[in-house]
């Protein structure tokens, strides 16, 4: 089993530590390591196994939980590692989420948000289905339809605005409160459901306890899909929803009523602060090396001699 499997077998299993570990995970700045220097994180985790009290084993393993894909063992590509996820995202995420005035401008920016998405959900995916040649192909014809698919069904507020002008007052307010925060939620765990659907189809490595694989089970892919999408929907329902909370009441407030030009940046800070802050929450809301009841599993696992719970990665 991967090294980074066994931290987070270890150290990931509440979620408190799961959290303070995320915000030291999504440090920015190591992102510009190179990747000699991750290739020697690596080294000097299996030299010197979780020693995590010294400074330097410790900064080594940060490196490799955010730089190191736990099935492949390759490299993540440095513009979808956890860390750059906040900085490239959140100007997408404020741009998406901005009343428009045109449609093109909110096809424009749906469609780089969730391009983004798309690479960054399949980047960082369980990775040990089977692949071939059809397999990659199907692959990349879902992402493309997940992608064309969500831009539009991303800008349908503004499509609305323009389109159903006549509807007045409760129109504009439900295209532009209300419909975007059931809609942003649904649509980021849509694109987690269908690009990484292989997963549910082939199936994702099952461990025992001491981190064994035991074997290939469609079932643990399945619910390693489904938490990803309730997290990435928890982080984007929230980031549409509390601004906007946020706005209604400060719209009461007789210094916003004199001064209605502090509206829109206070939506836009507002927006990437809740986005920023949301980002380790909702990673943390699920253990990446979750667990999994051997009688939730197939068939073939049932012979198993052992009624101890089983384990899966289920990737981010």
């Amino acid at each position: 089993m991967d090294p980074n499997l066994q931290y987070w077998q270890s150290n990931g299993q509440s979620f408190l530590s799961r959290l303070r570990l995320w915000f030291k995970i999504l440090d920015p700045s190591s992102v510009l390591s190179s990747q000699a220097e991750i290739e020697q994180a690596r080294v000097l985790l299996q030299n010197e196994g979780q020693t995590q009290r010294k400074e330097k084993v410790a900064n080594a393993w940060l490196l490799s939980l955010s730089s190191v894909h736990p099935d492949t063992g390759g490299v993540i590509s440095p513009v979808f590692r956890s860390q750059v996820f906040l900085p490239i995202s959140a100007p997408l995420v404020v741009a998406s989420l901005i009343p428009h005035k045109g449609i093109k401008p909110a096809l424009f920016w749906q469609f780089l948000l969730q391009a983004y998405c798309a690479g960054f959900n399949h980047s960082n995916r369980n990775a040990t289905a089977t692949k071939d040649n059809k397999t990659s192909m199907k692959q990349s014809i879902l992402i493309v339809g997940t992608v064309a698919y969500s831009t539009f069904a991303g800008a349908l507020p503004q499509i609305i605005l323009k389109r159903f002008r006549l509807l007045g007052a409760v129109a504009e307010t439900f295209s532009r409160s209300l419909l975007p925060i059931p809609l942003s939620a649904c649509l980021a765990a849509f694109s987690v459901m269908v690009v990484r659907s292989e997963e549910a189809d082939n199936g994702i490595r099952v461990f025992d306890s001491n981190g064994n694989a035991i074997g290939v089970s469609a079932a643990a892919g399945s619910k390693a899909i489904k938490e990803t999408a309730l997290s990435r929907a928890a982080l984007f329902g929230t980031t549409a929803a509390v601004p906007t909370l946020l706005l209604a009441l400060l719209k009461r407030a007789k210094f916003v009523q004199r001064n209605p030009m502090i509206i829109a940046p206070v939506r836009h800070i507002s927006t990437a602060i809740i986005f920023g802050l949301m980002i380790p929450v909702s990673f943390s809301l699920f253990p990446q090396f979750g667990k999994i009841k051997k009688e939730s599993l197939e068939e073939e696992f049932q012979s198993l001699d052992s009624n101890q719970e089983l384990f899966y990665h289920r990737g981010l």
